[in-house]
């Protein structure tokens, strides 16, 4: 059975498994990952993303062209994770870039629901962020006090829901370029809402993984670049989550 084991491709065992130092007695924390040090590493990539989403949000805010940068983020943040997924040690150096890019992505996309809505909801961005640190910090609460343990079966579960959620995203997109369409991913009806409910959920419980998988590899004494890769992690999730948020008020307000 797996010692531990995330829903995050970027947080799995044999990322964390295949840098474990061997000899975790005689381990030095300047040299092996803590979970204090991912969190830290966590929340500079976090003020990356909030900088770069600035400057999107600013230039759609003065009516400049985001295409641009919605396109750099979006593509630029996806090559710089496959790259960290398959080269850990150069999470360092690429973690901060992905963080960038999904920040240009972000501020991009989220001043476009910012506009869309308006009227019927001006603080629709603003309320999205909210809730994302309030899940997360309420996730973070859950594990630390050990409220949500995660156990094997809890980690199949939201595994095979993570896994699920990403098939049917990807059948989504490959019939949308047959002309086919799927209605309540966007509208605000019953089964819509609940979709995004549950993608949500899941989303929120994937941290409760995260949590878990940078604790063990923190006590199998993973090296030091590890706390950059727990982060890039913890930081793909955060993303998700507040973009699952975001759909999710959208479609409560087109009712």
């Amino acid at each position: 059975m797996a010692l531990f084991e995330s829903g995050n491709p970027a947080l799995s065992e044999k990322k964390f498994s295949s840098t474990v130092i061997p000899d975790v007695l005689h381990v030095d924390e300047a040299t092996t990952m803590t979970v204090k040090g991912s969190l830290q590493k966590f929340g500079f990539l976090l003020l990356l993303v909030l900088g770069t989403s600035f400057y999107s949000w600013k230039q759609f805010a003065e009516g400049g062209a985001i295409q641009g940068m919605l396109l750099t983020g979006l593509i630029g943040g996806i090559i710089a994770a496959i790259v960290i997924i398959f080269k850990q040690e150069w999470s360092p150096y690429l973690a901060p870039v992905y963080a960038l890019m999904q920040g240009l992505f972000l501020g991009a996309i989220s001043a476009m629901f910012n506009a869309a809505f308006a009227e019927k909801a001006p603080n629709i961005v603003f309320n999205a962020i909210g809730l994302t640190l309030a899940v997360a910090v309420a996730m973070y609460l859950l594990f630390s006090f050990r409220i949500i343990k995660a156990t094997e079966k809890f980690k199949s579960i939201i595994i095979a829901a993570t896994v699920g959620i990403g098939v049917f995203y990807l059948i989504v997109m490959v019939v949308r370029m047959f002309g086919v369409d799927m209605p309540f991913l966007h509208e605000g009806s019953a089964m819509g809402i609940g979709f995004s409910l549950i993608v949500t959920a899941v989303a929120a419980l994937n941290l409760i993984l995260d949590f878990d998988m940078i604790e063990k590899g923190s006590e199998l004494g993973a090296p030091k670049y590890m706390e950059w890769y727990g982060a890039f992690g913890l930081l793909v999730t955060i993303i998700w989550l507040y973009m699952e948020i975001l759909k999710l008020l959208a479609k409560i307000n087109r009712r």
